[in-house]
C-alpha cells in the first residue's frame, strides 16, 4: 500500500510541465491570450486551471527555453498584444541562461512594421546588443523593408550611412534601396545605387531587375524597361520571372497597348514562365477598357486550359469589366461562379457591384445585396455603406437613407462626423425623423466637434423642435465640445 507522501510526490512529478512540454503546448493553443496565461504559468496550470496568485516563494523558477520564447513572441505580435509581447522581451533581457537569436527580434521588428509603428521597430533594432546579441545584415535588411513599408525614408538614409557597422550591404541591401527610389518615382537615385551595387561587387539578381523593371513600367518607361530585359537575359544570364512579364503586362496596358501585353503572355507560354494570375487579371480588365469585352471570357478560359487558377482578382476583374459595361446579370453570374470554384468573393466584389448598381439608379438591387452580405459571410465595410448612402441621397430617398446612416453609425464606420457630413447636408433636404435619430446616435457614439454643432444648428434653423432642446444639453453637458 502506497504512504500518502509518496502518492502525493509521484502525482507531483506527473503533473510537472518540462520546457518540451511547454513549447508542445504552446504551439497547440491557438488563443494568444491563453497562451500567454500558460507561458506565465507553467506550474500552475498543469496542476490547477486557477492558478493562486501569490505563487510559494521557495518554489524554483521554471526554466523557460528560447523556443518557448519565440512562441510566445510570436503569438503576441501576429495577434497585435504590443504591451504583453513588450513584457515577455524584457523577461527575455533579464533571463541570463539565455542568448536570444537574431531572428527573434527580426519578427518582432516586422510585427512592429505591419502595425504601422516603425519608431517602435527602431528601438527593438536599437536594443538588440543589450539582450546579448548581434546585429547582422539580417536585421538592417529587415528594419530597412519595414521603414520602405512605412515609407519612412529619411529613416531609411540614416539606417544607411551606419550601415558598415554592422555588416557590408548584400543583394537584398541594395534591392531594398532600389525599390524605395521607385516608389519615390527617383529613377535616376535607382540607376545610381544599382550601379553602386555592381560597382561594390554585389550580383543584381531576378529580384534586383524585377524592381527596376517594375519602377520604369509604372512611371512609363516601357523602353527603358524593354532594353532592361533584354540586358538581364544577355548580359547577366537570368532569365525573366513571372514578377517582371506582370510588370511589363501591366506597363503595356496602362499606355494602351493590349495587343502587345497579349504577345509577351504569349511569349510567357513559349517559354514556359510559371503563369501567373496577375497576369490574366491585367489582361482582363484592359480588355474591357479597350472595348474587347467578348476577349475577356476567352482569357478565362485560356487560363484553365494552362492550368493556371483563376483568383479573386481576377473574378472581381470580371464583375469590374461588366459593371462598367451594365451588365449585371452577367456580374452575378461571375459571382456565383467564382463561388462554385471554390473562391470566397471579398468585400470588393460586393462594393463594384453595390457601386454599378447606384450609378446606374439600381438603389434598391444595391441595397438587397448589402443585406445579402451577411448570409454571403462577407460583412460591408466604410466603403459599402457610403456608396449606398450617396445612392439614396442623389435619388433623394431621404428616408432609406438616414436609416443606412444610422447603421453606419452603429457599426463604427462613422468614427468622425465630419467623413459623413456630406450626407448628412444632403438628408437636411429632407422632412423626417430619421435625420434627427442619426444625429442623437451620432453624438452618442462620437465626440463632440465643430461639425456636430454646424449640422444641428442647421437643423433647429431649419426645423423649429422642441427635441432640439434634448440634443443641445446633450452636446453641452454631457460631451466636451472638440476644437480640433
Amino acid at each position: 500500500m502506497f504512504s500518502p507522501v509518496l502518492l502525493n510526490s509521484t502525482m507531483q512529478k506527473l503533473k510537472k510541465v518540462s520546457p518540451f512540454r511547454l513549447n508542445s503546448l504552446l504551439r497547440l493553443q491557438k488563443d494568444p491570450k491563453l497562451a500567454l496565461h500558460l507561458f506565465l504559468n507553467p506550474e500552475s496550470v498543469a496542476q490547477n486551471p486557477n492558478p493562486n496568485p501569490d505563487p510559494d516563494p521557495k518554489v524554483k523558477p521554471f526554466r523557460y527555453s528560447l523556443l518557448s520564447y519565440d512562441l510566445i513572441i510570436s503569438k503576441l505580435g501576429r495577434a497585435k498584444m504590443f504591451s504583453q509581447m513588450e513584457t515577455i522581451i524584457e523577461k527575455l533581457k533579464n533571463d541570463t541562461r539565455i542568448t536570444p537569436e537574431e531572428i527573434i527580434f527580426c519578427n518582432i521588428i516586422t510585427f512592429y512594421g505591419r502595425a504601422r509603428l516603425p519608431q517602435k521597430a527602431l528601438q527593438v533594432f536599437d536594443e538588440i546588443p543589450t539582450h546579448r546579441c548581434h546585429r547582422t545584415i539580417r536585421s538592417v535588411n529587415t528594419l530597412l523593408n519595414i521603414l520602405l513599408r512605412c515609407r519612412e525614408f529619411d529613416k531609411m538614409v540614416e539606417v544607411i550611412s551606419g550601415i558598415e557597422k554592422y555588416a557590408a550591404p548584400d543583394a537584398c541591401t541594395y534591392n531594398i534601396m532600389i525599390n524605395a527610389c521607385c516608389v519615390m518615382s527617383d529613377l535616376e537615385r535607382a540607376w545610381y545605387v544599382f550601379d553602386e551595387m555592381r560597382m561594390r561587387g554585389v550580383e543584381p539578381n531576378s529580384v534586383t531587375f524585377g524592381t527596376l523593371i517594375n519602377g520604369l513600367c509604372v512611371n512609363s518607361e516601357l523602353d527603358t524597361a524593354f532594353g532592361l530585359k533584354k540586358r538581364m537575359e544577355m548580359d547577366f544570364k537570368i532569365k525573366p520571372n513571372a514578377r517582371i512579364y506582370v510588370a511589363l503586362i501591366k506597363g503595356l496596358c496602362k499606355g494602351g497597348h493590349l495587343s502587345k501585353a497579349i504577345k509577351l503572355k504569349d511569349e510567357m507560354l513559349r517559354k514556359k514562365v510559371e503563369l501567373d494570375p496577375a497576369v490574366y487579371s491585367t489582361l482582363i480588365s484592359a480588355s474591357f477598357k479597350a472595348g474587347r469585352k467578348g476577349e475577356a471570357s476567352g482569357f478565362l478560359e485560356e487560363m484553365r486550359r494552362n492550368e493556371c487558377k483563376p483568383d479573386t482578382v481576377t473574378y472581381n476583374a470580371m464583375i469590374h469589366g461588366f459593371c462598367q459595361e451594365n451588365e449585371f446579370d452577367s456580374a452575378f453570374a461571375a459571382l456565383s461562379e467564382m463561388e462554385k470554384e471554390g473562391l470566397k468573393p471579398d468585400v470588393i466584389s460586393y462594393n463594384v457591384i453595390i457601386g454599378g448598381l447606384c450609378r446606374e439608379r439600381k438603389v434598391e438591387e444595391a441595397n438587397d445585396l448589402l443585406q445579402d452580405m451577411p448570409r454571403r459571410k462577407c460583412a460591408p465595410d466604410a466603403v459599402t455603406y457610403r456608396t449606398l448612402l450617396e445612392g439614396f441621397c442623389d435619388l433623394k430617398q431621404f428616408k432609406e437613407a438616414a436609416s443606412i446612416l444610422d447603421e453606419m453609425i452603429f457599426k463604427g464606420y462613422a468614427r468622425h462626423s465630419s467623413s459623413i457630413s456630406k450626407y448628412i447636408d444632403d438628408l437636411l433636404e429632407g422632412e423626417n425623423e430619421e435625420v434627427w435619430g442619426c444625429l442623437f446616435s451620432l453624438v452618442k457614439r462620437n465626440p463632440t466637434d465643430r461639425c456636430i454643432w454646424r449640422l444641428l444648428t442647421s437643423l433647429v434653423c431649419k426645423n423649429n423642435r422642441s427635441d432640439s432642446y434634448e440634443l443641445f444639453d446633450r452636446l453641452i453637458n454631457g460631451d466636451s465640445l472638440s476644437v480640433g
